[in-house]
């Protein structure tokens, strides 16, 4: 058997570099979602998150020229390697489960409020 990094493996600096970026966007913006155009856990969070009137910004990993490698990045900030990531207020929120859950706890809201990505 293979490597599990085959030819697929990033240079440290390609991660660094990709780190750096997700950085950026998660510092640039109230909500941040890192998803995936066919990913229905991603759909749902998206959904939610229009649905309470929030303003956020989505980063479709599969779309983006680097997008593995920011997908690796995220895994080594977060511990998190899957979709969605969400961030709010620059902070590690989690995926779907977790955002569903801030939501049934009433505990969404206020944190979306807090970041600015819904008015007062």
């Amino acid at each position: 058997m293979g490597s599990v990094f085959g030819s697929t493996a990033k240079s440290k600096e390609e991660i660094e570099t990709a780190v750096s970026k997700v950085k950026e966007i998660v510092d640039s913006n109230p909500v941040v979602v890192f998803s995936k155009t066919y990913c229905g856990y991603c759909k749902q969070v998206k959904q939610l998150l229009s649905k309470l009137g929030a303003t956020y910004k989505v980063v479709e990993l599969d779309e983006e020229n680097d997008g593995s490698e920011m997908q690796q990045a995220l895994a080594e900030l977060t511990g998190q390697g899957t979709v969605p990531n969400v961030f709010i207020g620059g902070k590690h929120i989690g995926g779907c489960d977790a955002v569903l859950q801030k939501h049934q706890r009433g505990d969404l809201v206020p944190l979306l409020t807090e970041a600015g990505a819904i008015g007062k």
